[in-house]
């Protein structure tokens, strides 16, 4: 029984630093915002957003100041106004509040839109990148690991794929 028990622990020593080495993955990683930041057309699309947006907080000013206009002139006039001249004043401040607020969260949500709408195909460009490199390079998973997203809290620096996904980026493959 013990020679039984000893070939059987001998035969796993023996096998079980294959099985281990085996199963040995390559891992890499890439800088996401690094990549997005280094790429023209990236800027572009910034840009295009960044155009977007001015007329909206344009908009948002202008309701702003004007809510800030009234409620100045209710405080100024508060002291001369009836009880029912100011619950309406009052009421008219708190509805464009109201409103200004809706506006802008619907004005929130178009840009979210857009914006999706404007990188949905640069974010796929960068997946198929790096698809391509890790497939050409044999690792089996990349992570990401940017300066406000710290999901990789370790890497060898060997294992940083940035540059070659970028370099497959602009060489167009």
């Amino acid at each position: 029984m013990k020679n039984t028990i000893a070939v059987v622990v001998g035969l796993l020593l023996i096998t079980l630093p294959g099985a281990v080495f085996s199963q040995a993955q390559k891992i890499g990683f890439v800088n996401s915002a690094k990549i997005f930041d280094d790429l023209p057309e990236a800027r572009d699309i910034i840009k295009r957003i960044q155009g977007l947006q001015k007329p909206v907080q344009d908009s948002l000013a202008l309701i702003q100041k004007d809510i800030e206009t009234r409620i100045s002139d209710y405080q100024k006039k508060e002291s001369m106004l009836n009880d029912q001249a100011k619950r309406a004043a009052a009421q008219e401040i708190q509805d464009l509040q109201v409103k200004g607020r809706e506006y802008q969260q619907r004005k929130t949500e178009e840009l979210t839109r857009q914006q999706d709408v404007l990188l949905a195909p640069l974010k796929e460009k960068i997946q198929k990148a790096i698809e391509r490199v890790a497939k050409a390079e044999n690792y089996k998973f990349v992570f990401d690991r940017t300066e406000q997203v710290q999901i990789l809290l370790y890497a060898d620096p060997k294992e940083e794929l940035t540059n070659r996904v970028l370099d497959n980026l602009k060489r167009g493959k």
